[in-house]
């Protein structure tokens, strides 16, 4: 792409660009086509020419798509979790007052899932082969802003401790970037995405979905924001990369989205 949209905020990205930001690249891998024979035919019934050899063509053999196997409910040992696993930890790990009195990144009821990940061996339990089996979820609950571990047995489908945490930030889910996006596209920082998102589609923005989204934890750096996001760190604050589905980039990377205020700023890099 060789035109940009020169703005203040929201520039259109070349893939170029963004890659000195260190975002990765997509590889297009091509498939060799067939190689043609020489059909042509000489005198005398399409004999060939003397000391030329015979050209066969490259036989492509048709893709076959397997049925994955069936997984099983329960794993064991080491193994990675199991759907039905991952859904059953789910549902043990939110029940209680934490579910009534947890919000998530959109104000819902319960707090925000992050991850759900096979926890590590007990004390003396990693050469174990009867150990327990246990899964660790984390969820953020943004009415304490706290990070909050619950530790669940996969056998007995019990949890047996959970932990809070404040100032820990992993990096955002699926959902809190288009949360993110959600709050900046409907705000007057936002004014320069939805511009640019016109420029190379010729369509109005108006949701997440029309963006391909990552973003990373901001945290407050003394100098370099406005003190509006003195609070990052603490709170939930994600800065966004935006790339139009199947498009360019565009350039979000100075805007800083407070989840847990709901309240976008930019920063100053002056």
């Amino acid at each position: 792409m060789r035109e940009t949209v020169h703005r203040h905020l929201g520039k259109l990205l070349t893939g170029a660009a963004l890659a000195a930001a260190g975002t990765a690249a997509m590889a297009a891998v091509t498939l060799p086509g067939t190689a043609g024979a020489d059909d042509s035919g000489g005198a005398g019934g399409g004999t060939r020419a003397a000391g030329q050899a015979a050209q066969q063509p490259d036989t492509v053999r048709p893709g076959v798509v397997e049925r994955a196997p069936a997984q099983r409910e329960q794993g064991t040992g080491r193994d990675p979790l199991t759907d039905d696993e991952i859904r059953r930890v789910e549902r043990a790990a939110v029940t209680g007052r934490l579910s009534v009195t947890g919000r998530d990144v959109g104000g819902g009821r319960g707090p925000q899932r992050l991850a759900v990940d096979l926890a590590e061996p007990g004390p003396g339990e990693a050469d174990d082969p009867d150990a327990p089996r246990r899964a660790d979820v984390t969820f953020y609950d943004y009415r304490t802003d706290s990070l909050v571990t619950t530790t669940v047995d996969l056998r007995t489908g019990k949890a047996e401790r959970t932990g809070s945490q404040r100032g820990v930030q992993p990096p955002p889910s699926r959902a809190e970037n288009a949360e993110a996006a959600r709050i900046l596209i409907a705000g007057p920082l936002g004014a320069g995405l939805r511009e640019d998102y016109q420029d190379a589609t010729g369509r109005k923005l108006t949701s997440p979905d029309q963006l391909e989204l990552s973003g990373g934890v901001y945290r407050a750096a003394p100098g370099a924001q406005p003190a509006v996001l003195d609070d990052c760190g603490t709170h939930r604050c994600v800065r966004l990369f935006s790339k139009v589905r199947n498009g360019p980039w565009i350039d979000t990377r100075d805007l800083v989205i407070d989840l847990s205020t709901r309240k976008a700023a930019a920063l100053d890099r002056g």
